[in-house]
C-alpha cells in the first residue's frame, strides 16, 4: 500500500468516489522500488570505517547518530551507555539480529563491540521515530488510510516475529521508525539489557501478565501493539492520560481499559477501537494473533465495508 505513486491523496478520493476498478485505489504510475541496503560482509567493523555526524536521538540506554559508513553508506548509529550490557553477551544477540531480515525491520547492519563504548549500526531511516513523527505531522495532512496502513505494516514485522518465537518486549511508538513515504520498521527488538540496573520496560504498554509476572510473550507484544494503536490514532498522546504509572497496573488488572479516543485530528473509527480493546484481552491466549492483526489492517476497509452491509442487512 505505502508503495503506490501518490497514495495518499488518491486512496481518500477512491474510497469515497468509488473509483479504482477493483483495486483498493487507482494506480497513477508504477510502484517505485525501495532503495536496497548495502549488505555489510562481516557483522564486526573496524570503528573508523564509520564517521559519526548529527545527534538525532537518546534514550535511556545511549545516544543515536546519524553516520556513514566508509564515507559512502548512510547508517544510523546507537552508542550503549557502559555497562548496560556485557560485551559478550551482545555479540551473541547482535548475531542473532543480524540473521533475522525482514522487510519491515530496521536492519541491523554491523557493530563495533570489540571495546566499549558498543556501537550499533542501523539502515537510516530518514524520518526518525514514528513518536516524533506523528506529533511533528499531529496538524498536517496525515489521513486515516496512512494510519490503517502503518498499522498494517508494524504488525506485518510483528507476524514474522510471531513466526520465529521471538519476542519484542518493548513494542511502541518510539520502538517504530519512519523512512520515505511513510514507511515504518520495527526497531529496537532482539537485544533486552538485563543488568541489574537496567531492568526496565514501559509499564503503559506492559500487559499485566509481563508486569506482574515477568511473563513476557509474543501475547504480550499484542497487548502492547494495541497501545501503540492508541499513539497511532491520537498522533501521539501518551497512554492512559491522567493516570501515574504507578497506580496503573492494579487498575488494569481490575478491568481498567482506555476508552475510544475523541480528542484529534482523527476520529478513531469504532472497528479500530474494537481491535484495541481484542488486544487488551485479560487472558493472554484470547488475543488475537500478528499474522490476523496484518492481514485485518492490510484489508481493512474492505472488511470494514463488508461488515457494515451484513449489519445494514440484518
Amino acid at each position: 500500500m505505502n508503495q503506490i505513486k501518490g497514495y495518499e491523496d488518491v486512496k481518500c478520493n477512491t474510497l469515497t468516489t468509488g473509483v479504482g476498478d477493483g483495486l483498493c485505489c487507482q494506480l497513477t504510475g508504477p510502484c517505485p522500488k525501495l532503495p536496497s541496503l548495502v549488505q555489510f560482509r562481516e557483522l564486526e567493523v573496524a570503528r573508523e570505517s564509520v564517521q559519526l555526524m548529527k545527534k538525532i536521538g537518546s534514550g535511556s540506554f545511549g545516544d543515536v547518530h546519524a553516520g556513514k559508513w566508509k564515507n559512502t553508506v548512510d547508517v544510523a548509529v546507537k552508542i550503549l551507555k557502559r555497562g548496560v550490557i556485557t560485551v559478550e553477551d551482545f555479540y551473541l544477540k547482535a548475531k542473532l539480529m543480524h540473521e533475522h531480515r525482514h522487510r519491515k525491520f530496521v536492519q541491523l547492519l554491523a557493530v563495533c563491540s570489540t571495546t566499549e563504548p558498543i556501537w550499533i549500526i542501523t539502515e537510516l531511516m530518514v524520518n526518525g521515530s514514528l513518536l516524533d513523527y506523528l506529533r511533528i505531522n499531529r496538524e498536517k495532512s496525515i489521513k486515516l488510510p496512512v494510519i490503517i496502513d502503518m498499522a498494517a505494516q508494524i504488525a506485518d514485522g510483528m507476524a514474522y516475529l510471531e513466526t520465529e518465537n521471538i519476542v519484542h518486549r518493548d513494542l511502541r511508538a518510539s520502538s517504530i521508525f519512519v523512512g520515505e513515504r511513510n514507511d515504518v520498521k520495527v526497531g529496537h527488538f532482539g537485544i533486552v539489557y538485563e543488568t541489574d540496573e537496567y531492568i526496565k520496560f514501559p509499564i503503559k504498554w506492559t500487559a499485566p501478565e509481563a508486569a506482574f509476572d515477568r511473563t513476557f510473550s509474543i501475547k504480550s507484544d499484542v497487548w502492547s501493539y494495541g497501545v501503540l494503536l492508541y499513539e497511532l490514532i491520537t498522533f501521539g498522546r501518551c497512554p492512559y492520560p491522567g493516570i501515574k504509572g504507578d497506580d496503573l497496573m492494579s487498575e488494569v488488572d481490575s478491568g481498567l481499559r482506555m476508552s475510544k479516543p475523541t480528542e484529534g485530528p482523527i476520529p478513531c473509527p469504532d472497528p479500530y477501537y474494537d481491535i484495541m480493546l481484542q488486544c487488551w484481552k485479560k487472558l493472554a491466549e484470547t488475543r488475537p494473533t500478528f499474522a490476523f492483526l496484518h492481514g485485518y489492517f492490510d484489508n481493512y476497509f474492505a472488511t470494514v465495508e463488508e461488515s457494515y452491509r451484513e449489519a445494514t442487512c440484518d
